[in-house]
């Protein structure tokens, strides 16, 4: 059922919602008619030309977005964000450029305030992979048949038994490197868990595929200098070769194919959820409203999910709610293992959503939403069924409470079911799945949670590897990571003006008030205004609050307390790399599970997808938002919220990483915003009476129980409530 300002909402949302193909394929078509850009086509087979890498939505600025929300009758005009590489010119760069206005763009000019990036800090391209694989042939070609000895298999002339390679980053030790370590491995179903225990170290930085050399090799915990001492060692013997297993049964561990005894019946399948009567979210494009909620979404080519003018019973929570970065720090023995920091914006992982599958990814009641991509390719791609919106029962009441007369019996049962509007997308980025998940809550709370599930990122087995992992296979090494996930909560609490405050307890030791000469301990609330900046970035080292609060001071509930949401996390995160390391520079939000900033529009993001292939001279550095130390009350707040935790693989995790304990999140609870629980007024809550006149011996207040078609009747409530003895 359609709501009443449906169509006000879906005309607001439409603010941040997506470029859609047309709009995609005007502004290629428009960039493409410029003459100065010297445009060629994306898929021309050269590294040396200049072509479009990315077009996506540019998002309004803020105050534009809010003036057309309070009354402004024209909305802001669509803009695109395009990215240029220049790989003709004789400084190769990339070049950032807004494009517009949509549908038909009649301007463009590069992002005010970026800078062209270096080259070698692009993201890596479908073609520069077809070379790599194509270079990688013709170096190892001397050592073909030690491959085929090795490995059974070889990088050219394979017949199926082929080698491919996993690449690590940062791609070299410095700025302007491009020099990536590769994992060699077999292709075959799950190839990230067939490490051959050779390794090679490609420098790829020329333009020319001729130009790129190995630098490095290492086979089974030693280091080469070239292909010709990799040959002749083992053909002296003074290099141990092992020989791995050939494809076959010995191959299945890495595969979804089922094998092992089942521990559950195979003719009984287990409980699915269904829809009694019509949905009770709606969405209409890119707007979602549900039982109070109201929110637009989008999903960025680079950093994926957001949330946009989140909204609870019409008023405002936040304006904007996304994911900005996620790490995966490793450590290893081998030394693709020990030099992978991933940063998965720049492998674009916002544009890795493929198609969900209804009844596991999603119930099959879900809604479903295409999405469109277009990178590295002058078309946009469509991305079926990507994003999925559904209401689910939570698995514990909302809340509920019995009522003992204590007598044995009850004088009243209240409950609530709990339900929540769930809104999904995944990131399979290479071997590693990523879940990402808002959840939407009857009595206000948002949740915001990422599952890891997929491939380890795994070595072969050294008996030296044990200090970085556990061994899972006979040749196999899970190496030890820490997943580190960025937020920009970007909270508008009843209105711009917020401040920002802690509370926690502290035990005091007072005279006992009614006992004198004794002594009694209590807590008491401890509360501390966090005015600027630094007082409200809370390092990993230092103990954090367990009360966030980011409130209203100009407003106040029924009761005197200012209005606020109290931040809360999920997680395991700890420090992860040392802050004088520079590496570090690239994600200095690291350093913090919580800071607070006052929001500037040149502080839109943490990360970027330039900063894994040059994490040593940042484009962004998120430390430089907390520099100038600027005041936060009664200001437009951002909270960025850092969240993850370590994992250590062990046998479990093959084939796969399973999602249960291996999540990390953040909630948004209201502190005081209300007068009371909003799902007060919810039809889902059940109040059961005894009436023992009554023929089920229960007076029920609740909803009635609908049935529809294609479900079962549903039968009456029964409740006995009673504890006598026996």
């Amino acid at each position: 059922e359609r709501p009443a300002d449906a169509e006000r909402w879906q005309r607001q949302a439409a603010l941040f919602a997506d470029l859609s193909a047309s709009e995609l394929l005007s502004v290629t078509a428009f960039l493409h008619s410029q003459p100065a850009l010297r445009l060629s086509p994306a898929w021309a087979p050269t590294l040396r030309k200049n072509h479009i890498y990315l077009v996506e939505l540019l998002p309004p600025r803020k105050r534009d977005a809010l003036r057309y929300f309070h009354g402004h009758w024209c909305p802001p005009r669509r803009r695109a964000r395009a990215l240029v590489s220049f790989g003709a010119e004789p400084r190769p760069n990339v070049t950032e450029y807004v494009v517009g206005p949509l549908p038909r763009p009649r301007y463009y000019h590069p992002l005010p305030a970026a800078r062209p990036v270096p080259f070698a800090a692009r993201p890596a391209t479908a073609l520069e992979y077809r070379l790599m694989q194509r270079r990688l042939a013709e170096l190892t070609r001397p050592a073909e048949p030690l491959l085929r000895r090795m490995a059974g298999a070889a990088f050219a002339n394979c017949s199926g038994r082929c080698l491919t390679f996993t690449d690590v980053a940062p791609r070299g030790r410095g700025p302007g490197e491009r020099s990536s370590w590769l994992i060699v491995q077999r292709d075959v179903e799950g190839f990230y868990l067939h490490p051959t225990g050779l390794e090679l170290l490609l420098d790829h930085s020329a333009l020319e595929p001729a130009g790129w050399t190995l630098r490095k090799l290492w086979y089974n915990g030693r280091y080469l200098d070239s292909v010709q001492e990799l040959v002749g060692s083992a053909g002296r013997g003074e290099l141990p070769i092992v020989q791995l297993p050939q494809p076959g049964p010995d191959l299945l561990f890495s595969s979804y194919s089922p094998r092992g005894r089942p521990h559950l019946p195979a003719d009984r399948p287990g409980p699915r959820l269904w829809q009694p009567a019509a949905r009770r979210h709606w969405v209409g494009g890119n707007a979602v409203m549900y039982g109070g909620w109201s929110f637009a979404f989008r999903v960025a080519s680079g950093a994926g999910v957001q949330l946009w003018d989140v909204r609870f019973a019409g008023q405002s929570v936040a304006h904007q709610l996304s994911v900005q970065e996620a790490a995966a720090l490793y450590g290893g023995h081998s030394p693709a293992t020990a030099r992978t920091k991933y940063l998965d914006r720049g492998w674009m992982m916002g544009s890795t959503g493929y198609e969900l599958l209804p009844g596991v990814d999603c119930p099959h009641t879900a809604t479903f939403h295409q999405l469109f991509h277009q990178l590295d390719s002058d078309r946009p791609q469509r991305h079926r069924n990507a994003l999925c919106i559904f209401e689910q029962p939570s698995g514990v009441p909302l809340r509920r409470h019995y009522s003992s007369d204590l007598a044995g019996g009850y004088s009243f049962y209240g409950g609530l079911e709990g339900q929540v509007l769930v809104l999904r997308t995944t990131s399979t980025v290479f071997n590693y799945d990523y879940i990402w998940d808002f959840l939407f809550y009857p009595n206000g709370v948002l949740e915001g949670k990422v599952h890891a599930s997929g491939y380890l990122h795994t070595s072969f087995y050294t008996p030296a590897g044990l200090r970085y992992g556990s061994r899972i296979q006979q040749h196999l090494l899970g190496n030890l990571h820490t997943h580190l996930v960025h937020y920009r909560l970007d909270l508008d609490v009843a209105g711009t003006g917020n401040s920002f405050e802690t509370l926690d307890m502290r035990l005091e030791n007072i005279s006992h008030p009614w006992v004198p000469g004794e002594r009694l301990v209590q807590p008491r609330l401890e509360r501390v205004p966090r005015p600027r900046e630094r007082s409200a970035s809370f390092p990993f080292h230092k103990s954090l609050p367990r009360y966030l609060l980011v409130y209203n001071p100009g407003q106040q509930n029924e009761w005197g307390h200012h209005r606020a949401y109290r931040i809360q996390l999920h997680s395991q995160a700890g420090l992860a790399l040392p802050r004088d390391g520079r590496e570090e520079e690239a994600l200095t939000w690291a350093r913090y599970p919580v800071a607070v900033t006052r929001f500037r529009e040149s502080e839109s993001s943490s990360s970027s997808i330039f900063l894994q292939n040059n994490m040593w001279e940042p484009d962004v550095r998120f430390q430089n938002f907390l520099s100038n130390n600027e005041n936060i009350t009664d200001q437009d707040l951002v909270a960025w919220v850092t969240v993850g935790f370590l994992h250590i693989p062990h046998a479990e995790d093959v084939p796969n990483t399973s999602t249960p304990g291996n999540a990390a999140g953040f909630m948004l609870r209201p502190f005081n915003f209300f007068n009371h629980d909003p799902s007060a007024g919810s039809p889902d809550i059940v109040v059961l009476r005894p009436e023992p006149g009554h023929a089920a011996g229960v007076r029920v207040e609740a909803r009635p129980l609908h049935a529809s078609p294609q479900c079962p009747l549903l039968t009456p409530y029964t409740y006995n409530g009673s504890y006598l003895p026996v």
